[in-house]
Protein backbone atom coordinates (compact mmCIF):
# COMPACT_ATOMS: atom_id res chain seq x y z
CA UNK A 1 0.00 0.00 0.00
CA UNK A 2 1.64 3.71 -0.86
CA UNK A 3 -0.14 6.68 0.90
CA UNK A 4 1.72 9.99 -0.51
CA UNK A 5 1.68 13.46 -0.25
CA UNK A 6 4.93 15.04 -1.89
CA UNK A 7 5.48 18.63 -2.41
CA UNK A 8 8.38 19.60 -4.01
CA UNK A 9 10.23 22.75 -6.01
CA UNK A 10 12.42 22.89 -8.91
CA UNK A 11 13.46 26.22 -10.24
CA UNK A 12 9.90 27.41 -11.44
CA UNK A 13 8.08 24.09 -11.24
CA UNK A 14 5.88 22.99 -8.39
CA UNK A 15 4.82 19.83 -7.72
CA UNK A 16 2.10 18.70 -4.96
CA UNK A 17 0.43 15.60 -5.42
CA UNK A 18 -1.38 12.90 -3.17
CA UNK A 19 -1.25 9.43 -4.08
CA UNK A 20 -3.30 6.70 -2.27
CA UNK A 21 -2.56 3.24 -3.65
CA UNK A 22 -3.72 -0.08 -1.93
CA UNK A 23 -1.35 -3.41 -2.35
CA UNK A 24 -1.12 -5.50 -5.12
CA UNK A 25 -2.72 -2.28 -7.21
CA UNK A 26 -1.37 -0.92 -10.19
CA UNK A 27 -1.69 2.87 -10.85
CA UNK A 28 -0.91 4.43 -13.62
CA UNK A 29 0.21 7.80 -13.71
CA UNK A 30 -0.44 9.69 -17.01
CA UNK A 31 -0.30 13.48 -17.67
CA UNK A 32 1.91 15.95 -20.42
CA UNK A 33 5.43 16.02 -21.14
CA UNK A 34 6.51 18.84 -18.00
CA UNK A 35 3.69 17.83 -15.63
CA UNK A 36 5.80 16.17 -13.27
CA UNK A 37 5.27 12.32 -13.61
CA UNK A 38 8.95 11.31 -13.73
CA UNK A 39 9.59 13.90 -10.88
CA UNK A 40 7.03 11.70 -8.49
CA UNK A 41 8.87 8.95 -9.67
CA UNK A 42 12.33 10.28 -8.22
CA UNK A 43 10.17 11.81 -5.24
CA UNK A 44 9.02 7.60 -4.19
CA UNK A 45 12.26 6.17 -5.11
CA UNK A 46 14.30 8.91 -2.40
CA UNK A 47 16.28 10.20 -5.75
CA UNK A 48 14.98 13.58 -4.75
CA UNK A 49 14.21 15.17 -1.54
CA UNK A 50 10.32 16.85 -1.10
CA UNK A 51 10.44 19.69 0.34
CA UNK A 52 7.21 18.76 2.85
CA UNK A 53 4.95 15.70 2.91
CA UNK A 54 5.03 12.06 3.79
CA UNK A 55 5.37 8.71 2.55
CA UNK A 56 4.36 5.58 3.78
CA UNK A 57 4.66 2.26 1.78
CA UNK A 58 3.58 -1.09 3.18
CA UNK A 59 2.85 0.67 6.66
CA UNK A 60 6.91 1.51 6.81
CA UNK A 61 7.61 5.95 7.20
CA UNK A 62 9.74 6.38 3.93
CA UNK A 63 9.50 10.13 4.38
CA UNK A 64 7.85 12.41 6.79
CA UNK A 65 9.00 16.46 6.93
CA UNK A 66 7.81 16.41 10.14
CA UNK A 67 9.44 14.17 12.12
CA UNK A 68 12.64 14.90 9.93
CA UNK A 69 12.52 11.18 8.76
CA UNK A 70 13.61 9.98 5.13
CA UNK A 71 14.77 6.70 4.43
CA UNK A 72 17.81 7.25 1.77
CA UNK A 73 17.32 5.63 -1.68
CA UNK A 74 19.35 2.74 -1.24
CA UNK A 75 17.20 1.41 1.66
CA UNK A 76 13.94 1.23 0.31
CA UNK A 77 12.33 -1.73 -1.11
CA UNK A 78 11.82 0.00 -4.31
CA UNK A 79 12.15 -1.77 -8.56
CA UNK A 80 12.72 0.86 -11.03
CA UNK A 81 12.25 -0.06 -14.75
CA UNK A 82 13.80 3.23 -16.55
CA UNK A 83 12.96 4.67 -20.04
CA UNK A 84 16.26 3.21 -22.08
CA UNK A 85 16.49 0.23 -19.98
CA UNK A 86 19.73 1.22 -18.24
CA UNK A 87 21.49 -1.99 -18.38
CA UNK A 88 24.94 -2.76 -17.46
CA UNK A 89 26.66 -3.05 -21.18
CA UNK A 90 29.91 -4.26 -19.47
CA UNK A 91 27.65 -7.22 -17.83
CA UNK A 92 25.79 -10.14 -18.61
CA UNK A 93 22.31 -10.51 -18.69
CA UNK A 94 22.25 -12.88 -14.94
CA UNK A 95 24.90 -10.23 -13.19
CA UNK A 96 22.81 -7.51 -14.85
CA UNK A 97 19.75 -8.93 -12.95
CA UNK A 98 21.78 -10.20 -10.20
CA UNK A 99 23.75 -6.77 -9.91
CA UNK A 100 20.87 -5.84 -6.64
CA UNK A 101 20.80 -8.47 -4.67
CA UNK A 102 24.85 -8.59 -4.78
CA UNK A 103 24.94 -5.17 -3.43
CA UNK A 104 22.52 -6.36 -0.23
CA UNK A 105 25.56 -8.75 -0.01
CA UNK A 106 23.39 -12.10 -0.10
CA UNK A 107 24.18 -15.84 0.32
CA UNK A 108 25.39 -16.21 -3.56
CA UNK A 109 23.31 -19.65 -3.40
CA UNK A 110 19.99 -16.74 -2.64
CA UNK A 111 21.38 -14.97 -5.99
CA UNK A 112 21.97 -17.53 -8.00
CA UNK A 113 18.31 -18.59 -7.42
CA UNK A 114 16.66 -15.49 -7.56
CA UNK A 115 18.23 -14.33 -10.45
CA UNK A 116 17.13 -17.68 -12.50
CA UNK A 117 13.95 -17.48 -11.05
CA UNK A 118 13.25 -13.99 -12.34
CA UNK A 119 14.68 -14.37 -15.73
CA UNK A 120 12.46 -17.70 -16.21
CA UNK A 121 9.55 -15.68 -15.37
CA UNK A 122 10.53 -13.32 -17.83
CA UNK A 123 11.36 -16.18 -20.40
CA UNK A 124 15.22 -15.23 -20.44
CA UNK A 125 16.62 -17.50 -19.21
CA UNK A 126 18.24 -19.16 -21.75
CA UNK A 127 19.52 -15.60 -22.54
CA UNK A 128 21.62 -15.58 -19.22
CA UNK A 129 25.16 -15.34 -20.41
CA UNK A 130 24.66 -12.72 -23.28
CA UNK A 131 25.47 -9.13 -22.61
CA UNK A 132 23.18 -6.09 -23.16
CA UNK A 133 24.39 -5.42 -26.92
CA UNK A 134 23.47 -9.09 -28.02
CA UNK A 135 19.88 -8.33 -27.19
CA UNK A 136 16.92 -6.70 -29.12
CA UNK A 137 14.84 -4.25 -27.73
CA UNK A 138 12.24 -6.57 -26.40
CA UNK A 139 14.76 -9.02 -24.83
CA UNK A 140 16.79 -5.86 -23.15
CA UNK A 141 12.79 -4.66 -21.62
CA UNK A 142 12.38 -8.38 -20.39
CA UNK A 143 16.02 -8.35 -18.88
CA UNK A 144 14.95 -4.82 -16.84
CA UNK A 145 11.83 -6.12 -15.66
CA UNK A 146 13.13 -9.28 -14.42
CA UNK A 147 16.02 -7.17 -12.34
CA UNK A 148 13.77 -4.87 -11.13
CA UNK A 149 11.32 -7.86 -9.96
CA UNK A 150 14.16 -10.04 -8.79
CA UNK A 151 14.97 -7.54 -5.52
CA UNK A 152 10.85 -8.75 -4.34
CA UNK A 153 10.28 -4.66 -3.79
CA UNK A 154 7.18 -2.94 -1.82
CA UNK A 155 6.81 -0.22 -4.43
CA UNK A 156 7.31 -1.08 -8.16
CA UNK A 157 7.69 1.81 -10.47
CA UNK A 158 7.97 1.99 -13.99
CA UNK A 159 9.11 5.07 -16.24
CA UNK A 160 7.14 4.82 -19.76
CA UNK A 161 8.23 0.96 -20.05
CA UNK A 162 7.39 -0.20 -23.43
CA UNK A 163 8.58 3.62 -25.41
CA UNK A 164 11.62 2.34 -26.33
CA UNK A 165 10.23 -0.58 -27.99
CA UNK A 166 8.88 -0.74 -31.77
CA UNK A 167 5.05 -1.15 -32.05
CA UNK A 168 4.99 -5.24 -32.49
CA UNK A 169 7.24 -5.95 -29.33
CA UNK A 170 5.74 -3.33 -27.70
CA UNK A 171 1.86 -5.11 -27.78
CA UNK A 172 3.69 -8.34 -27.29
CA UNK A 173 5.60 -6.79 -23.89
CA UNK A 174 2.53 -5.04 -23.16
CA UNK A 175 0.42 -8.26 -22.53
CA UNK A 176 3.04 -9.96 -20.75
CA UNK A 177 3.45 -7.44 -18.41
CA UNK A 178 0.25 -6.90 -17.79
CA UNK A 179 -0.15 -10.66 -16.57
CA UNK A 180 2.98 -10.44 -14.90
CA UNK A 181 1.94 -7.46 -12.79
CA UNK A 182 -1.25 -8.71 -11.92
CA UNK A 183 0.68 -11.77 -9.60
CA UNK A 184 2.89 -9.62 -8.03
CA UNK A 185 2.72 -8.88 -3.89
CA UNK A 186 3.58 -5.27 -4.34
CA UNK A 187 2.05 -1.64 -5.51
CA UNK A 188 3.01 -0.48 -8.83
CA UNK A 189 3.00 2.71 -10.30
CA UNK A 190 3.08 3.03 -14.56
CA UNK A 191 4.08 5.96 -15.65
CA UNK A 192 2.97 5.93 -19.58
CA UNK A 193 1.65 8.72 -21.77
CA UNK A 194 0.14 5.86 -24.24
CA UNK A 195 -3.69 6.21 -23.64
CA UNK A 196 -4.22 2.77 -25.11
CA UNK A 197 -1.63 1.45 -22.54
CA UNK A 198 -2.65 3.65 -20.01
CA UNK A 199 -6.31 1.58 -20.60
CA UNK A 200 -4.40 -1.56 -20.58
CA UNK A 201 -2.51 -1.51 -17.69
CA UNK A 202 -3.98 0.37 -14.98
CA UNK A 203 -6.81 -0.46 -12.26
CA UNK A 204 -6.70 3.21 -11.10
CA UNK A 205 -5.48 5.76 -13.51
CA UNK A 206 -4.23 9.11 -11.67
CA UNK A 207 -4.08 12.08 -13.89
CA UNK A 208 -1.15 14.81 -13.56
CA UNK A 209 -1.71 18.40 -14.62
CA UNK A 210 1.32 20.81 -14.18
CA UNK A 211 2.28 19.33 -10.87
CA UNK A 212 -1.33 18.77 -9.53
CA UNK A 213 -3.10 15.45 -9.27
CA UNK A 214 -6.34 16.53 -11.27
CA UNK A 215 -8.60 13.37 -11.40
CA UNK A 216 -8.33 9.82 -9.94
CA UNK A 217 -10.43 6.87 -10.16
CA UNK A 218 -11.18 3.33 -11.87
CA UNK A 219 -10.71 3.40 -15.82
CA UNK A 220 -14.59 3.16 -16.69
CA UNK A 221 -14.82 6.18 -14.06
CA UNK A 222 -12.65 8.54 -16.27
CA UNK A 223 -13.87 7.91 -19.30
CA UNK A 224 -17.29 8.59 -18.43
CA UNK A 225 -16.69 11.66 -16.48
CA UNK A 226 -13.33 13.20 -17.18
CA UNK A 227 -13.15 16.73 -15.60
CA UNK A 228 -10.81 18.13 -17.82
CA UNK A 229 -10.23 18.59 -21.70
CA UNK A 230 -6.83 16.78 -20.96
CA UNK A 231 -8.26 13.73 -19.19
CA UNK A 232 -10.92 13.79 -22.39
CA UNK A 233 -8.55 14.46 -24.96
CA UNK A 234 -6.44 11.63 -23.46
CA UNK A 235 -9.10 9.15 -23.17
CA UNK A 236 -10.15 9.70 -26.40
CA UNK A 237 -14.23 11.27 -25.08
CA UNK A 238 -15.61 14.15 -26.42
CA UNK A 239 -16.01 16.75 -24.00
CA UNK A 240 -17.87 19.87 -24.43
CA UNK A 241 -18.40 22.69 -22.23
CA UNK A 242 -21.41 25.38 -22.34
CA UNK A 243 -24.67 26.63 -20.70
CA UNK A 244 -27.61 24.18 -19.97
CA UNK A 245 -30.76 25.37 -20.76
CA UNK A 246 -33.60 23.37 -19.86
CA UNK A 247 -37.34 23.40 -21.79
CA UNK A 248 -39.19 24.16 -18.70
CA UNK A 249 -36.73 26.88 -17.90
CA UNK A 250 -37.29 28.64 -21.49
CA UNK A 251 -40.78 28.39 -21.14
CA UNK A 252 -40.95 28.70 -25.00
CA UNK A 253 -41.39 25.80 -27.65
CA UNK A 254 -38.22 25.54 -30.29
CA UNK A 255 -39.69 28.47 -32.72
CA UNK A 256 -40.08 30.75 -29.70
CA UNK A 257 -44.01 30.99 -28.80
CA UNK A 258 -44.83 30.40 -25.09
CA UNK A 259 -45.65 26.94 -24.57
CA UNK A 260 -48.98 26.07 -22.52
CA UNK A 261 -49.40 24.33 -19.59
CA UNK A 262 -50.69 21.23 -21.58
CA UNK A 263 -47.54 21.36 -23.67
CA UNK A 264 -45.10 18.58 -22.76
CA UNK A 265 -41.52 20.46 -22.65
CA UNK A 266 -39.12 19.65 -25.15
CA UNK A 267 -35.46 18.38 -25.30
CA UNK A 268 -32.75 20.82 -22.98
CA UNK A 269 -30.30 21.98 -24.80
CA UNK A 270 -26.50 23.13 -24.03
CA UNK A 271 -25.18 26.16 -25.86
CA UNK A 272 -21.83 26.14 -26.96
CA UNK A 273 -19.51 28.62 -28.49
CA UNK A 274 -19.87 26.60 -31.95
CA UNK A 275 -23.51 25.46 -31.74
CA UNK A 276 -25.88 23.85 -29.73
CA UNK A 277 -26.39 20.36 -28.54
CA UNK A 278 -30.24 18.46 -27.41
CA UNK A 279 -29.95 16.17 -24.85
CA UNK A 280 -32.20 13.38 -22.86
CA UNK A 281 -30.90 13.87 -19.59
CA UNK A 282 -31.59 16.99 -16.99
CA UNK A 283 -29.26 19.08 -14.88
CA UNK A 284 -29.22 22.72 -12.85
CA UNK A 285 -29.42 25.78 -15.72
CA UNK A 286 -25.98 27.12 -15.95
CA UNK A 287 -22.05 26.58 -17.02
CA UNK A 288 -21.30 23.14 -17.50
CA UNK A 289 -19.83 20.47 -19.50
CA UNK A 290 -21.35 17.30 -21.61
CA UNK A 291 -19.68 14.48 -22.94
CA UNK A 292 -20.46 12.09 -25.60
CA UNK A 293 -18.71 8.94 -26.02
CA UNK A 294 -17.22 8.04 -29.59
CA UNK A 295 -19.28 4.78 -30.06
CA UNK A 296 -22.03 6.52 -29.69
CA UNK A 297 -21.60 8.73 -32.98
CA UNK A 298 -22.73 7.55 -36.40
CA UNK A 299 -20.92 7.94 -39.34
CA UNK A 300 -22.72 8.39 -42.59
CA UNK A 301 -22.26 10.26 -46.32
CA UNK A 302 -25.55 11.27 -46.60
CA UNK A 303 -28.13 13.56 -44.04
CA UNK A 304 -29.22 10.78 -41.60
CA UNK A 305 -32.89 10.71 -41.43
CA UNK A 306 -33.32 8.63 -38.19
CA UNK A 307 -33.94 9.81 -34.68
CA UNK A 308 -30.73 11.39 -34.26
CA UNK A 309 -31.43 15.03 -32.41
CA UNK A 310 -27.92 16.00 -33.17
CA UNK A 311 -26.64 16.15 -36.54
CA UNK A 312 -22.81 17.72 -37.51
CA UNK A 313 -21.26 17.68 -40.76
CA UNK A 314 -17.60 18.02 -41.42
CA UNK A 315 -14.74 16.21 -43.11
CA UNK A 316 -12.59 13.78 -41.79
CA UNK A 317 -9.26 15.38 -40.57
CA UNK A 318 -7.46 11.45 -39.53
CA UNK A 319 -8.55 8.30 -38.71
CA UNK A 320 -6.41 6.15 -36.19
CA UNK A 321 -6.61 2.37 -35.82
CA UNK A 322 -7.28 1.05 -32.30
CA UNK A 323 -5.31 -1.37 -30.67
CA UNK A 324 -4.45 -4.35 -30.87
CA UNK A 325 -6.21 -4.87 -33.85
CA UNK A 326 -7.18 -1.72 -35.45
CA UNK A 327 -10.65 -3.38 -35.51
CA UNK A 328 -12.17 0.07 -34.60
CA UNK A 329 -10.62 3.01 -35.86
CA UNK A 330 -11.31 6.69 -34.44
CA UNK A 331 -12.04 9.09 -36.93
CA UNK A 332 -11.45 12.85 -36.13
CA UNK A 333 -14.07 15.36 -37.84
CA UNK A 334 -13.77 18.45 -38.55
CA UNK A 335 -17.07 19.23 -37.77
CA UNK A 336 -18.20 22.57 -35.54
CA UNK A 337 -17.57 21.43 -32.81
CA UNK A 338 -15.35 19.19 -33.67
CA UNK A 339 -15.86 15.58 -33.11
CA UNK A 340 -13.80 11.68 -32.43
CA UNK A 341 -16.00 9.03 -33.54
CA UNK A 342 -14.97 5.45 -32.81
CA UNK A 343 -16.09 2.95 -35.97
CA UNK A 344 -15.77 -0.68 -36.75
CA UNK A 345 -13.25 -1.40 -39.68
CA UNK A 346 -15.73 -2.82 -41.95
CA UNK A 347 -17.79 0.49 -41.72
CA UNK A 348 -14.34 2.53 -43.11
CA UNK A 349 -13.93 0.37 -46.12
CA UNK A 350 -17.89 0.42 -46.62
CA UNK A 351 -18.59 3.89 -46.84
CA UNK A 352 -14.89 4.41 -48.36
CA UNK A 353 -13.81 7.11 -45.44
CA UNK A 354 -10.43 8.65 -45.87
CA UNK A 355 -8.99 11.75 -45.07
CA UNK A 356 -10.94 15.20 -46.90
CA UNK A 357 -13.72 12.67 -47.19
CA UNK A 358 -17.07 15.09 -46.51
CA UNK A 359 -19.34 13.04 -43.88
CA UNK A 360 -22.36 13.31 -41.60
CA UNK A 361 -21.68 12.63 -37.77
CA UNK A 362 -24.85 12.17 -35.55
CA UNK A 363 -25.76 11.16 -31.96
CA UNK A 364 -28.92 11.19 -30.23
CA UNK A 365 -29.93 13.07 -26.87
CA UNK A 366 -29.69 10.11 -25.02
CA UNK A 367 -25.92 9.86 -26.03
CA UNK A 368 -25.21 13.26 -24.62
CA UNK A 369 -24.18 12.73 -20.86
CA UNK A 370 -23.98 15.30 -17.63
CA UNK A 371 -21.19 15.26 -15.50
CA UNK A 372 -22.40 13.55 -11.85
Amino acid sequence: MLDARLASRLGAFSLDVELHVPDRTVMVLVGESGSGKSTVLRLLAGLLAPERGRLVVDGGTWFDAEQRESLPANARAVGHVAQDHALFPHLSVAQNVAFGLEAQRLPGAEVKRRTASALERLGVLALAARRPDGLSGGQQQRVAIARAIVLEPSLLLLDEPLSALDAQSRRVIRGELRRLLATLPCTTVYVTHSPSEALAMGERITVLEAGRVTQTGAREELMRHPRSAYVAEFLGVNLFRGTLVSASATGANEGGAVRSTSTPPGPSRIALPEGELVLAATGTDGDTSAIVNPREITLTLERPSGTARNVFAGVIEELAPEPPSGERVRVSVASVPPLIAEVTRQAVDELHLAPGTRVYASFKASGVLLPR
